[in-house]
Formats: C-alpha cells, sequence, structure tokens
C-alpha cells in the first residue's frame, strides 16, 4: 500500500509550504533589518563623501574614514550645503545625499531629466564641491566621490566597486590610486573638457604633471581603468553648467 507521503501531491504541497515558511521568514526579517540597513547605507556615504574632500582618519600608508560613532557630526560640521541640480534649476536639499545615482541614470535613458546631487563642503578655508559618480568596470559598476575646487581641479577622489577582480581592478577604492587624482586637471590646454585618462602608456608614474589629464594605470585591469576613464568623463561633464555658473557670479 502506498504510503501518503510517497504521493507526488504531498511533495509538492510540502515544497510549496516551505517557500511559503522561508520566504515570510526573509520578508520579515528584511523588514526588521531595513533600518540598518538603510542607517548603514547612509553612514557609508557620508564616509565616502567626507573622504573625497579629505576629511578621514588617514596616517602615513594607511587608510581610514571617519568613525562610525562621529560621522552625523563631523559630516553637518564640513559640509555647508547639499544641492540638487536638475534642467538647469539649483535646489537646496539637506537630503540630497540619499539621493540613487544609479536610479537617476536609469531614470535619464528612459527620457526623464536627471538629478544631480552636489555637496559643498568648507575644510582650511577652501571650498569642495564633492559630485557623486557611477559607471561600469569588467565585471559589474564601479562608482565614487569626486571632490573639486570651483575651476574644477580635483581634490580629492574616492573610488569603489562591486565586483572587480581581487588584487587587480578591485584595487581603485586603494589609497595609492586615488591619492593620485589630487590635483589634476579636466580640462585641457585650450579649455576645452576632457576628464582623465587612466592610461597604461602614461609617460609620468609618478604622476608629478597634473596639466596632461591621466592618472597611471593599475596593471592587469585595463577594463576597469577604462571604465573609470568613461565614468569620469560623463559623470563630471554633467556638471559643467553649474560650474560656469560659478565663474558668472
Amino acid at each position: 500500500m502506498e504510503k501518503r507521503t510517497d504521493k507526488n501531491s504531498y511533495t509538492i504541497l510540502f515544497a510549496i509550504g516551505m517557500v511559503l515558511i522561508v520566504g515570510s521568514i526573509l520578508a520579515y526579517a528584511a523588514s526588521a533589518l531595513k533600518p540598518n540597513i538603510d542607517e548603514n547605507k547612509r553612514i557609508e556615504k557620508q564616509q565616502n563623501i567626507l573622504y573625497a574632500m579629505g576629511v578621514n582618519e588617514n596616517e602615513e600608508g594607511s587608510m581610514a574614514f571617519v568613525s562610525k560613532d562621529v560621522i552625523a557630526g563631523e559630516f553637518a560640521k564640513y559640509i555647508t550645503k547639499q544641492l540638487v541640480i536638475q534642467d538647469g534649476n539649483v535646489t537646496e536639499d539637506e537630503n540630497a545625499y540619499l539621493i540613487d545615482v544609479k536610479k537617476e541614470q536609469t531614470s535619464a535613458k528612459a527620457g526623464n531629466s536627471r538629478r544631480l546631487p552636489l555637496f559643498v563642503g568648507e575644510r582650511d578655508g577652501k571650498t569642495f564641491y564633492v559630485a557623486p559618480i557611477r559607471g561600469k568596470g569588467l565585471w559589474d559598476a564601479v562608482w565614487g566621490f569626486v571632490a573639486m575646487d570651483n575651476d574644477m581641479v580635483v581634490q580629492g577622489a574616492f573610488f569603489d566597486h562591486k565586483g572587480e577582480t581581487a588584487g587587480l581592478g578591485a584595487n581603485i577604492n586603494k589609497r595609492f590610486f586615488m591619492d593620485d587624482f589630487i590635483g589634476e586637471q579636466l580640462f585641457d590646454a585650450s579649455g576645452s573638457f576632457k576628464g582623465i585618462t587612466i592610461s597604461k602608456s602614461n609617460a609620468d608614474p609618478l604622476n608629478k604633471d597634473k596639466t596632461d589629464n591621466e592618472i597611471d594605470a593599475i596593471a592587469g585591469a585595463t577594463i576597469t581603468g577604462d571604465g573609470v576613464s568613461a565614468m569620469l568623463r560623463s559623470e563630471l561633464k554633467l556638471y559643467l553648467p553649474y560650474f560656469k555658473t560659478l565663474k558668472n557670479n
């Protein structure tokens, strides 16, 4: 006599029941953890913005962000304005750091107007303009924050990635790579916007020439470097109209 548990219907019902139970547990966990996840994202983004403008806990040869315990206060101290640029209009928004650059890029591809966050900071008597950027590396997304002065000369940068090759493209988030961007020009000698190229043929490995629009490439990370170059050109160029208004004021 066939056991009830040997029937196909029992197997199917058992599988459905397990899916419902596990799905319910995961949904509850996601809902319960969402505030913590959102808070961690906020902290990370604020740390990255401040890192780009040189507010960090770096020591010689090491790299460290402002600690989580004090990040909220430090962010409020150094970031004086959060701006949103859209269709030529500039508005202040204290939650501009929450704008999802990926979603804005997708929305723009569908023909919608894109919102561009920009963070204005003050440190040691200097004004910094920090722009969040996002692009595509070898395997997945790459992104960063670039701090500039009002001439769009780079004052600092932070980069990260989702899944670049360890020891190669993944090194874009290492200090030795990011520090090279400090002082780099985004315009060429004729005044045209050119961006910064991650170059394998760069004749300036110590990066002393800040007017050549080039940074020495990471060995073995050509496609990741190309992705960072393309990201810098396409994303920072969107901010040109705003920086032109700074010149006119």
